[in-house]
């Protein structure tokens, strides 16, 4: 068991240090450490169950002069059951560009602001990363109250590799596009990438999703976490080409994240994605070697195409260096 840190000595002072230190707020007999002024604080809240808020994370709410929310009515639901009176305003994909100029001037005249997400860890698939990177611009202190996240709870429960990892936020919600995002991290394994992959993923959207996670990726192993320490929490463990079949027949319900396995170190393209483009590139255009290649390595043409124009133009500039070499020694070494 971890010991208290309360009961820990403080650590020794750093004596090359240039940042002095010595106003640190005490922290009280339950651990809670009163907040050292204003700044914008990052304060994650329950996936499902509430149990799961942190004491630190109610005070930061409790103390802030504003609570920046996705869905106000979302926050009002967990603040009535934590007893937290704090004033909301909500921040999300629509306005918030628009709030940053009025929430750094909040900020720089001293005011604290938390950000919180209507589940989870702030600004993972949500709201806030403009507001923060335009608050480091400023030099506006930020902190973190860290708590549940659904991607990491998900991970550690799968089964599967859990470092590294990647995780990639919601796919695209069409098929091809879904596809052709597949197939890049496709490409990028096939370049040295290997990681477990995760997502987050819609219901609705699951069966489709899983399909064609299969049609890129095929034979992977994999986990569908649901509901997340919620009543009817479930985590299912399977290929992809079992838990895509067991979904086109099962309709998922709650909050969803998908975890992949990495691909096994022979699962490469044997011939390699550049030899086979500069074979094809030999006797064929770009177009048309980028589309042969497609359709045998099982990547997105467009993804394909790209890389087929980096090829032809590496080509070309070589050529283009080899005629430009010097006529003397050209001369001399046919003449020897």
């Amino acid at each position: 068991m971890a010991e208290d840190p309360s009961s820990l000595p403080p650590d020794p002072p750093d004596a090359h240090s240039s940042i002095p230190d010595p106003v640190d707020p005490e922290p009280d007999d339950t651990g809670s450490v009163p907040h050292s002024g204003s700044g914008l604080v990052l304060v994650s809240t329950p996936i499902g169950n509430l149990g799961d808020m942190t004491t630190r994370a109610i005070d930061c709410l409790r103390q802030a002069d504003l609570v920046l929310c996705e869905d106000t009515r979302t926050t009002a639901r967990l603040f009535a059951a934590k007893h937290i009176s704090a004033r909301t305003e909500a921040l999300h994909e629509h306005n918030e560009r628009q709030r940053i100029p009025a929430l750094l001037d909040m900020l720089s005249a001293g005011r604290r602001i938390a950000l919180v997400s209507d589940a989870g860890t702030p600004l993972l698939s949500d709201p806030g990363f403009r507001l923060v990177r335009a608050a480091i611009e400023r030099g506006i202190r930020i902190e973190a109250a860290p708590g549940a996240n659904a991607a990491i709870t998900a991970l550690t429960l799968s089964g599967l590799p859990p470092h590294p990892f990647l995780f990639v936020g919601f796919s695209p919600p069409r098929s091809a596009a879904r596809r052709e995002t597949f197939g890049r991290l496709l490409a990028a394994e096939r370049a040295g990438l290997s990681a477990t992959l995760i997502w987050h993923e819609a219901p609705h959207r699951l069966a489709e999703m899983l399909a064609d996670l299969h049609a890129v990726f095929g034979a992977r192993e994999a986990a569908v976490a649901r509901e997340l320490t919620k009543r009817f929490e479930e985590v299912r463990r399977g290929s992809l080409e079992v838990l895509a079949e067991h979904y086109a027949t099962h309709q998922a319900r709650g909050e969803i994240t998908v975890v992949v396995a990495p691909g096994a170190a022979d699962d490469g393209d044997a011939g390699g994605l550049d030899e086979r483009l500069r074979a094809a590139l030999a006797t064929h255009s770009v177009k048309d070697a980028a589309t042969l290649v497609a359709g045998a390595v099982n990547l997105p043409r467009r993804t394909v195409y790209a890389r087929a124009m980096e090829l032809a133009a590496d080509a070309a500039a070589l050529d283009a260096s080899g005629s430009a070499a010097d006529p003397g020694e050209a001369a001399a070494t046919g003449a020897g």
